[in-house]
């Protein structure tokens, strides 16, 4: 993994190369002479694929290729001074033709309304959404080895493109270190005169790194797209709703600290932010509530930290226990800006007496929550909140026994059995729907239910979704 700090050191050279001014170009020219050209077309696979993950691979390839090339010639002893900043606004240059050779990024067409340095910094800036549904799926053996004989260079930037465009929010230092492990475990097994050994025996050596690149792309997924703020309450809601029984001072401090290590080790450049924070806050973690919830305990004996997060994370949401009826804030503290507490004592309330998936009640508290801080910026806060209440309680109430509806008997059954009884209650329903008609509302209602009520729901998928099924319900 040495060498992989090396190649964490070049990452500045993708806005150094975009921006293309001469201190920033010495750096790209020294991450060339240091990595060698082959590592550095590799990282300039694993970072392109990650920037731009709806792009083909020949897009990505010729992305690559051009890249690698400037940089070559530029960085020539004896090459014109001007060559690197000509070629970059070159390059810039045609990533705005309409027959462009290189993947399209979504607000590729407003960067290219502006000129020179400033059209280059506003690529640079543009971001995709998280991939949420990862669709890389793993060749046998015999597959790998196959086309790693025929191909060993086309084999390895095709896995590189494959896995970067499938979990790109991982860490961009975990990203280099696993797709390099792996084609470093290809190598060597395909060569191997017990290729089946061999690859059982590293997978089981790369269990951890595997778990924490994939595990990782996840969490950061979610980060990405809710944003700090919204981030941070989500993992309160989780927290609430698999350990009901806890207290807000016991599962607070947790919500804040998983927000912490995302923020701090999502966009890091260091090597070991998640392999050194991860496991600090399972012990955090299993500290906290292992003596609140069997569940939590249970996980809390995995054998390593890595096992532990991973049986946390997927843990579902515990029964909800018999609590009084919960009011909306409507007093002063919650029109205290630098003070939270109001919020998230009610958030947490909210969703440990509520067994409704995460994505739902952040979706409609985030409405709940704005008229709240509407009021506050109001004549009469206070007023404003007693006026208001009623209604926003009424659309809460109403908005959850919806969501409690689509996501009926999922949690508690198989994917089967669920099915079996969503077909029984809408053909009860709907007595003079076809069996085609049953069959289409069947299918698509438990493609909802898979993908949006579980406690780890996809946010941008689900948050359109949400909104077509509740138009829908009955």
């Amino acid at each position: 993994m040495k060498g992989i700090l090396v190649l964490l050191l070049a990452v500045a050279w993708v806005h150094a190369l975009e921006r293309g001014r001469d201190y920033e170009k010495d750096k790209v020219c020294k991450e060339l002479a240091n990595l060698g050209k082959d590592d550095f077309a590799s990282l300039s696979m694993v970072l392109y694929s990650r920037k731009f993950p709806s792009g083909t691979f020949e897009q990505i390839s010729q992305l690559v290729k051009e890249v690698v090339s400037l940089t070559e010639t530029c960085c020539a002893e004896g090459a014109d001074p001007d060559c690197y900043d000509r070629r970059t606004s070159a390059l810039s240059a045609r990533s705005c033709e309409k027959d462009s050779p290189f993947p399209v990024h979504p607000g590729t067409a407003e960067c290219c309304t502006r000129e020179g340095l400033e059209r280059k910094l506003c690529m640079a800036t543009l971001r995709h959404q998280p991939q949420e549904f990862p669709t890389y799926v793993e060749p046998t053996n015999d597959e790998i080895c196959e086309a790693f004989r025929k191909d060993p260079k086309d084999f390895a930037e095709q896995f590189m493109y494959e896995y970067s465009i499938n979990y790109g929010q991982a860490p961009l230092s975990l990203l280099v270190g696993y797709t390099k492990s792996y084609l470093s475990m290809v190598g060597s097994c395909c060569t191997s005169p017990h290729p089946t050994v061999c690859f059982l025996k590293e997978r089981l050596q790369m269990k951890h790194l595997s778990l924490l690149t994939t595990m990782s792309n996840r969490v950061c997924s979610q980060y990405a797209a809710y944003g700090k703020e919204k981030s941070r309450l989500s993992h309160l809601i989780k927290l609430a709703q698999k350990v009901p029984t806890a207290e807000l001072e016991d599962v607070l401090p947790l919500a804040e600290e998983i927000n912490t290590v995302l923020s701090k080790c999502c966009e890091s450049t260091s090597e070991d932010c998640m392999a050194k924070e991860l496991p600090e806050y399972t012990v955090k973690i299993c500290d906290n509530l292992s003596t609140k919830d069997s569940k939590f305990k249970d996980c809390c004996l995995e054998k390593t930290p890595m096992d532990v997060f991973v049986c946390i994370y997927f843990m579902p949401a515990a029964p909800t226990p018999e609590l009084p009826a919960i009011e909306l804030p409507t007093n002063s503290d919650v029109c205290d800006k630098g003070n939270t507490k109001a919020i998230d004592q009610y958030t947490f309330e909210l969703s440990r007496r509520t067994h409704l998936p995460e994505v739902f009640l952040s979706k409609i508290l985030e409405p709940t929550l704005k008229s709240l801080d509407e009021c506050c910026d109001s004549g009469d806060a206070t007023g404003c909140m007693n006026a208001q209440g009623p209604q926003l309680k009424k659309e809460l109430s109403s908005f959850i026994e919806k969501g409690q509806k689509l996501c009926a008997d999922y949690s508690e059954n198989t994917f089967t059995e669920y099915k079996k009884k969503l077909a029984e209650q809408l053909k009860a329903q709907l007595p003079d729907a076809s069996a085609l008609e049953l069959q289409g509302l069947i299918d698509k209602r438990s493609d909802f239910a898979s993908k949006c009520c579980s406690i780890n729901s996809p946010p941008l998928y689900c948050d359109s979704e949400i909104d077509v099924e509740m138009k829908n319900i009955l």
